[in-house]
């Protein structure tokens, strides 16, 4: 029989299972210290639980860490980890090392149903999602586990297509009985999808981060796909609806791409759209990705860019790019070759 993982569950599923197995109450909490403060690596390590009752629970479950099977190098100290996730099943993340802090972007699915134009993950196409315990092995087995300051959920997947296990996730993050982050430590990306967005706005207090990358709708449509389901503009109008004004942060990514949404009129439209709105904007450089006919703008054309959303209220910030010698950048992250490599 395959033993279950432990790691990924929140403290009420925990509550749930030493019920089941007659466990006392407060070993739930033990057992989620030992996962999420102590990052112990197998029940026999949790020595405030009898022996009894670690033997009762080696019998059907396991911790379930799993470390990364590879780690590419940038020349900018940039780490890209590649992550079992199940059979011939990978995910990457990127952890990110600053000066004064140190982001792990972390994938919430393997591929993405997405097909955003100027994305690899995208042109990969979607196998599966990420349990929670898989998205938070990303972060317990790291490496720089000890080093991290920041979560980013911008990696592999649309993290709002995967809204149960994400949420999971991100409370066992936030929670006391977890990492017990604040919610200011960690950011989620979408390119926004109804009924999750609502979701994760109401349950959650993490940031936000929208995929906008054109103010014109149809514009929009072109480059991504889910424009259909869910307009820019309904996006707007439904974050409208809340309070960003205080702890927590709305912002919205723009890759500037030559000559397509880099000129004046465009910033115009954007100042029309976000009108009213307590956000800022993030100005991304493109990462050529084999096959698609786009190309990044120059920085002159960037600094332009941002200066003039600045000047009208609009705080306006050019995103450092980061490995993206080992293709470990935004819109860059496959795993398509090692999931073809390892069915072979």
């Amino acid at each position: 029989m395959q033993k279950q993982p432990l790691l990924g569950r929140t403290l009420h599923e925990l509550q749930e299972l030493v019920k089941d197995l007659g466990m006392p109450a407060f070993a739930a909490r033990q057992i989620a210290a030992w996962l999420y403060d102590k990052k112990v690596a197998t029940i026999d390590g949790m020595t405030n639980l009898s022996l009894k009752h670690r033997e009762l629970l080696k019998e059907g479950y396991e911790v379930g860490a799993c470390p990364p099977v590879e780690g590419m190098r940038s020349v900018d100290g940039t780490v890209k980890y590649l992550y079992r996730v199940g059979e011939n099943r990978f995910v990457e993340s990127v952890y990110i090392p600053e000066e004064d802090r140190a982001t792990l972007c972390v994938s919430s699915q393997v591929g993405c149903k997405m097909n955003c134009k100027f994305c690899m993950t995208g042109k990969q196409g979607f196998t599966a999602h990420l349990t929670a315990g898989q998205i938070i092995n990303q972060i317990s087995s790291l490496p720089e586990r000890d080093r991290l300051t920041n979560v980013v959920m911008m990696g592999m997947g649309e993290p709002l297509d995967n809204v149960d296990e994400v949420l999971k996730a991100l409370e066992i993050m936030t929670a006391p009985y977890g990492y017990a982050w604040s919610p200011k430590r960690v950011t989620l990306s979408s390119v926004g999808l109804r009924k999750g967005l609502k979701r994760f706005i109401e349950e959650s207090d993490c940031h936000l981060a929208i995929s906008l990358h054109s103010p014109i709708p149809s514009q929009r449509l072109a480059l991504m796909p889910a424009e259909r389901g869910f307009s820019i503009t309904e996006i707007v109008d439904l974050l409208r609806n809340y309070d960003f004004s205080k702890q927590r942060r709305l912002s919205f990514e723009y890759i500037l791409f030559k000559g397509v949404n880099d000129s004046l009129p465009y910033a115009k439209e954007l100042l029309k759209l976000l009108r009213g709105l307590d956000c800022r904007v993030n100005l991304i450089r493109f990462h050529a990705i084999p096959n698609v006919d786009l190309e990044g703008t120059d920085m002159e054309t960037m600094v332009r860019f941002r200066d003039y959303l600045t000047s009208h209220g609009l705080f306006t910030t050019i995103r450092a790019s980061r490995g993206e010698d080992i293709f470990a950048a935004c819109g860059m992250l496959s795993t398509a070759k090692q999931d073809v490599n390892n069915k072979k």
